[in-house]
């Protein structure tokens, strides 16, 4: 699980270095809260290798309050798990988030 973690962070460093340059002022809004699901996703899946990352998209359910939903594949025990983490937060306050985690069967 740690080696997958440090290619994967080598990776984004390479491509944060190469397309970062050109395109910094475009980082999508909903990176903090990517980072922020990945953490969650790795500390309730201890050692269970994350074999997959999406974004699927925001819900806007008022003027300044969204929810970014995010969808990971994770095998536990060898056994494909779908998991899904939302984090509902204001576009005001990047402080003020509420997040649910929730594993789908099938």
């Amino acid at each position: 699980m740690k080696r997958y973690l440090l290619i994967f962070a080598i990776i984004s460093l390479f491509f944060n270095g190469w397309i970062g340059s050109s395109f910094a002022s475009e980082k999508p809004d909903y990176e903090k809260y990517g980072r922020i699901a990945t953490a969650v996703v790795i500390e309730d899946y201890p050692g269970e290798e994350v074999v997959e990352y999406e974004y699927t998209g925001r819900q806007k359910l008022t003027e300044t309050n969204v929810t970014d939903s995010f969808t990971f594949q994770v095998k536990e025990d060898g056994k494909p798990v779908t998991v899904v983490v939302k984090i509902t937060h204001s576009l005001d306050n990047s402080k003020t988030l509420t997040m649910s985690v929730e594993e789908k069967q099938g």
